[in-house]
């Protein structure tokens, strides 16, 4: 394998990964009656038609069907990406979420 195969392989690795953050974070609004489009347009208002956003929305299942994400879960995996301002935005909704069931 020369550097060039292996630096590809590298990005397809990296593209697959960032795909799967995408859907853990949609599948996640989806189990918490939140729009993952919204969410994401409040941290990227730049980014509003981003297509592996709009590629992972198609894969959710509703939640019902959905194994329950842990908010810290999504929230790491979103800063292991660079995401801080998405797992900036996810937070506040975690926190009115808790302020709504206290």
């Amino acid at each position: 394998m020369d550097q060039n195969d292996i630096q590809n392989k590298v990005i397809e690795n990296y593209q697959r990964d960032e795909n799967m953050m995408i859907l853990v974070f949609a599948q996640w609004c989806v189990n918490n009656d939140l729009n993952p489009e919204t969410l994401y347009e409040k941290a990227y208002p730049d980014q509003i038609h981003n297509p592996a956003l709009k590629q992972s929305i198609e894969l959710v299942v509703p939640k019902e069907e959905s194994e329950h994400i842990p908010d810290q879960t999504v929230i790491g995996v979103l800063s292991l990406f660079g995401n801080d301002d998405l797992a900036f935005v996810v937070s506040e909704e975690i926190e009115k979420r808790s302020k709504k069931e206290k």
